[in-house]
């Protein structure tokens, strides 16, 4: 039976469903939302952040089901009981996360879906991502934070948008992953390179991050958000699991250390509070460093220790994708079987040519989440999550 079931999540055709399944659902709740924003969100913005909620939730925990009941993900995580049951998904919270993984944000979407916060997801991201049908629309209805990489547009944007965001009748996560992009060796070396010439801490796990982001955003937190979180992947040392693993059904480890700061205790002046964002990278650094040598956060790190445990799965992931599969897939594969089997040339290939589109969308879904197609570190121009003497503000793009 085991046997046959790895077989199942291996097969091209289990792949095929289950784009199928994500791309048209996609599009139906993308036209839901937008019917909803410009139906609903003119006459009542708290009603609309009410429904979107759900409606965001069942495109995101597709993601998750993959993760949970596809690959049977085991999340151990790091926090603080006291605070998890007090706060974690009870209040807005700002997340700083490391950006190692081709799976770190979806290890972070498990987290969030068992404290059941993952419908009022927000982050920051290129405005490109926006045009991105399925996920990139889904993320705009829901009023994420889209830079243009144009310092003077984005720290307007940033102000205008927290505004909004902080507005939200239920509680939003907010994350920010401040190195900027995925770590890869050339642009470790290029962090390196900058640290050295700044004075900085030299970092041995990640990228020096880029703190003008985090220090425009800060003062608009204040008396609104509760705290930051400071959350911290890891995967054994030498394992780097992608989403092509996950959707072939291969099970992995994740471990996730999350810390709640509250945030009068973070400095609001800009380089005081440039100075704790380095800061906490080194903390962050000496933690995968002790990770890594020892499969302990703690042990060689200086960071108090906090037993690992494991959060229980929510079955709405699970019903959710089953439910939409039923309402995609019954009408799709009926019709694409009546054009396969119609003995018409034209009506054949129209069916395979429905066939190569989902395929070929699968094919780019999974490409965005490549750590080769991620952006440089040191070679665009300055953005909002920099400071002017980064890196990237001090080279133009090739």
């Amino acid at each position: 039976m085991a046997g046959l079931v790895s077989y199942v999540k291996r097969s091209s055709v289990s792949h095929l469903l289950l784009a199928i399944t994500f791309f048209v659902s996609g599009l139906i709740i993308n036209l839901i939302q937008a019917l909803l924003y410009c139906g609903l969100r003119p006459f009542s913005k708290y009603l609309y952040r009410k429904i979107n909620y759900y409606v965001c939730y069942s495109l995101y925990c597709q993601l998750v089901f993959m993760a949970e009941w596809w690959a049977s993900t085991d999340l151990i995580i790091y926090i603080d009981k006291e605070d998890l049951e007090r706060y974690y998904g009870k209040e807005h919270g700002f997340l700083i996360m490391n950006h190692r993984y081709e799976v770190d944000w979806l290890m972070g979407w498990v987290l969030c879906d068992r404290v059941n916060i993952l419908g009022n997801c927000k982050t920051y991201a290129k405005k490109s991502i926006q045009y991105v049908p399925t996920m990139g629309w889904a993320w705009m209805f829901a009023e994420s934070v889209f830079l243009e990489r144009n310092w003077e547009k984005d720290k307007e944007t940033i102000g205008r948008q927290i505004k909004e965001l902080v507005e939200h009748p239920d509680p939003i996560w907010l994350l920010l992953m401040a190195e900027g992009t995925r770590f890869t060796t050339e642009k470790h070396e290029a962090s390196k390179k900058f640290a050295e010439e700044k004075g900085l801490p030299i970092l041995k796990h990640h990228l020096t991050p880029r703190t003008k982001g985090f220090t425009t955003s800060l003062p608009y937190l204040h008396g609104k958000f509760g705290g930051i979180y400071d959350v911290q992947l890891s995967f054994k040392q030498g394992e780097k699991p992608t989403i092509t693993d996950l959707l072939l059904g291969k099970r992995v480890q994740a471990h996730l250390y999350i810390s709640r700061i509250p945030l009068d205790k973070v400095p609001v002046e800009e380089e005081a509070c440039a100075q704790w964002l380095y800061q906490l990278y080194q903390k962050k650094d000496r933690m995968t460093d002790s990770f890594f040598r020892t499969g302990d956060f703690f042990a060689e790190s200086g960071v108090e220790k906090i037993e690992g445990y494991r959060l229980p799965r929510r079955y709405y992931s699970l019903i959710n994708t089953v439910a939409w599969g039923f309402v995609v897939l019954v009408p799709i594969v009926y019709y694409l079987l009546r054009l396969l089997t119609s003995g018409s040339t034209i009506y054949i290939s129209v069916g395979i040519g429905i066939i190569g589109i989902f395929s070929l969308l699968l094919s780019k879904m999974i490409g965005m989440t490549k750590i080769s197609k991620a952006s440089s570190y040191g070679k665009t121009a300055t953005t909002p999550t920099e400071t002017k003497d980064s890196p990237s503000a001090t080279k133009k793009t090739d």
